[in-house]
């Protein structure tokens, strides 16, 4: 008897603690889906698939690598927060806050929106991934320079090949320390190794 009262209490307790915190819940994902459902998110999303788009793997917009670009951004990771260079990529300036920070996705959006000539999400799939193709070979032609898309892509990678999927499904995984072979063959279908920072390079 003592049993079944222990348990209900406890039970009852669990139920008290659900209706206090349950609000608080409710905000938190109500918070939660318009962060994803907003602008900004939907547009890193979608440029995060095109930059690693589904193969045999989900692709970087399905397992959130935008999120965590969003989130990358703002505590200033891939360099986000530095300085900036006193010459700056034509567009670029209009987008440098007060503060000195560049607003990396305005300004993404608005390269974007304009090498389009229209709405860069409201274009068909195709035409979307030549304009960010062509971006993207402007940013890393050798004589570019410092270029605002360098960090957006180096946060998608890092953000993909860090995730689940990127690390254990797209490369191989092999637990630390594991085994070691010094000499093994290799195929041209052989995956790297997510667990081999040596051989890791996020560019």
């Amino acid at each position: 008897m003592s049993d079944y009262r222990l348990a209900r209490r406890d039970f009852v307790a669990g139920l008290a603690l659900f209706a206090a915190a349950a609000p608080s819940l409710a905000q938190a994902a109500q918070t939660s889906h318009k962060q994803a459902t907003s602008p900004r998110h939907l547009l890193l999303r979608e440029v995060s698939q095109l930059v690693i788009p589904r193969s045999t793997t989900p692709g970087a917009g399905e397992v959130g690598v935008g999120a965590f670009v969003l989130l990358g951004l703002a505590h200033g990771l891939a360099g986000s927060h530095g300085a900036l260079p006193k010459t700056l990529p034509e567009g670029v300036a209009a987008h440098v806050g007060a503060d000195g920070r560049l607003d990396y996705v305005g300004w993404l959006k608005a390269a974007l929106d304009q090498a389009a000539g229209a709405p860069f999400m409201a274009q068909p799939p195709a035409r979307r991934h030549a304009v960010l193709a062509a971006l993207d070979a402007q940013a890393f032609d050798p004589k570019a320079g410092w270029h605002p898309w360098k960090a957006i892509k180096k946060l998608i990678l890092t953000g993909y090949y860090t995730s689940e999927v990127g690390g254990s499904k797209e490369l191989n995984y092999v637990h630390v320390p594991g085994r070691f072979d010094p000499d093994l063959p290799l195929k041209p279908s052989d995956r790297a190794y997510s667990s081999d920072w040596t051989g890791v390079d996020f560019g």
